[in-house]
């Protein structure tokens, strides 16, 4: 298990302080690093957090690895545990954002869908949960429309809505287009196990890799730096393991720990306060809440002391290493 410490959002956090100070996670120190990561990575940093992570456990993950590491902010850093699979993977991505802007083309928290999809390791992205308006006039907002239709990704809103749309016709799992309209489903409205089910029959089965941003779940289960959407973290946990029972989990990447965010230039200080309304900053108490989902997610993957033995891992030549490791 990894943790990087990007902005003091998880070492402080009983569960993963506790599993830090027993040697069951291992911190990689990044803080001084975070200024010029946050929002959007300047290539410099983001080389030397590679190489960091390099450093501390290898050229690959570990089999079964799980990576915490802070504020959504820091979604984009997602790719360099997606670089570093040996195996061809589909990414499964609970968010919020669908995070598929086209432009700009960086190593950013609004488009790293895009870069996920340019790594060869990366055959699908399946996003489940937008709840925002990201989906309406997506065209207007530089949306990735054509790995939509093209099948490379999937898009299934938490909350479908309908807007204008300029192009040629196209209907895919979750979104439909023509007659100068776009519309998503809902899965608020939907059968979540019927959901499950077709999505469970379509999927080829090569291995998935998990990335999740807990904005994606209301407020009773997580306080981000983002506007937060509607799903159960319960519901999430049981889709993982459905999908992955087959298919096998390489590893799990999760963020959305809320920390203040500081920024030294005014660049990424005007992307945020352009991008987001302002969060005000959370009592310790409040906070706990994503100590408690931090353990769940820990917990539903077998990755604490007692818990239910994980999901097996795909991959043929590893047969002694089961699912998440701790």
């Amino acid at each position: 298990m990894l943790v990087l410490d990007l902005d003091d959002s998880l070492t402080a956090q009983p569960v993963l302080a506790g599993l830090l100070h027993d040697g069951r996670a291992l911190r990689i120190e990044a803080r001084d690093l975070a200024p010029r990561l946050r929002i959007v990575a300047a290539r410099k940093p983001l080389e030397r957090l590679r190489e960091r992570l390099h450093e501390a456990v290898g050229a690959e993950n570990a089999p079964g690895t799980i990576a915490f590491y802070g504020s959504g902010d820091f979604h984009h850093l997602a790719t360099l545990f997606l670089a570093r699979l040996r195996e061809e993977v589909t990414l499964l991505h609970f968010d919020n954002h669908p995070d598929w802007v086209r432009f700009p083309a960086t190593v950013n928290c609004g488009a790293w869908v895009n870069r996920a999809l340019e790594l060869p390791q990366v055959a699908q992205v399946v996003t489940i949960g937008p709840a925002g308006d990201d989906l309406v006039r997506p065209q207007w907002k530089g949306a990735n429309l054509r790995a939509l239709r093209e099948g490379r990704l999937e898009v299934h809103a938490w909350q479908g809505s309908e807007s204008r749309y300029w192009g040629r016709p196209f209907v895919v799992p979750g979104c439909r287009a023509g007659g100068g309209r776009i519309a998503w489903d809902s899965l608020a409205d939907a059968s979540w196990d019927g959901f499950l089910e077709a999505l469970d029959a379509r999927l080829p089965d090569r291995p998935l890799w998990v990335s999740l941003d807990k904005d994606v779940l209301g407020p009773d289960e997580a306080l981000t730096n983002w506007e937060q959407g509607g799903m159960a973290l319960s519901a999430i946990l049981g889709a993982v393991q459905r999908l992955g029972r087959r298919r096998g989990i390489l590893g799990m990447d999760v963020c959305g720990d809320y920390s203040q965010p500081r920024f030294r230039d005014p660049f990424r200080w005007l992307l945020s306060a352009t991008d987001r309304a302002v969060v005000p900053e959370p009592s310790a108490a409040a906070l706990a809440v994503n100590d408690r989902s931090n353990r769940r997610i820990l917990e539903g993957f077998g990755a604490l002391p007692g818990t239910t033995p994980p999901l097996p891992l795909p991959s043929e030549q590893l047969p002694a290493a089961r699912g998440l490791s701790a």
